[in-house]
């Protein structure tokens, strides 16, 4: 029985956000500062991921003032509170083979000093001393106190609802330690 850690290689890492409202939708990335894999006999056994809140970019908003604007609106108290939480993260607490390479990890994810239990589908490859791990991370941002034009919360938002969902789509590079 061999045991494996993996640590993430952040600058070779990435995770894509969506967020939708009724007019449509904004995406980003969003940094990871730092994490880790354990493999146990070739199979993830745990692991977590420490995001960093303040490196949340906007892609779809070109105009340098309005994406700076966006930009400080996620960091605010009506979003991610940055300032008081830079960094969210996911602890991995079981895994269930699902097929070879592919496994539903669950685990408990932090936003905002907000924890809750969450899972999700998610592939990995090991090839040698490096591994990429792939998934989609579905949020509903109102359990960690993000309820900005949330119609669970607020009547009347006709076209400047914003849905609970957010999408996290994340590509992650980890290198064996030795």
């Amino acid at each position: 029985m061999e045991t494996t850690n993996f640590k993430i290689v952040s600058a070779n890492s990435q995770i894509d956000w969506t967020g939708r409202k009724v007019t449509g939708a904004h995406n980003g990335t969003i940094g990871i500062n730092e994490g880790n894999f354990i493999f146990n006999d070739g199979k993830i056994k745990g692991g977590n991921i420490v995001i960093n809140t303040t490196a949340i970019k906007i892609l779809d908003v070109t105009d340098p003032a309005t994406n700076a604007q966006f930009a400080g609106h996620l960091a605010s108290d009506d979003f991610f509170s940055s300032e008081k939480f830079p960094t969210a993260s996911f602890d991995i607490l079981s895994v269930k083979e699902i097929a070879e390479n592919t496994s539903y990890l669950e685990g408990n994810l932090t936003i905002k000093g907000i924890t809750h239990l969450v899972g999700f589908e998610a592939s990995s490859e090991n090839h040698n001393k490096n591994l990429t791990l792939k998934g989609k991370l579905v949020i509903d941002r109102t359990k960690y106190d993000i309820k900005f034009r949330s119609g669970n919360f607020f009547v009347d938002l006709g076209d400047t609802l914003i849905y609970n969902d957010f999408d996290l789509d994340f590509n992650i590079t980890a290198e064996a330690t030795i």
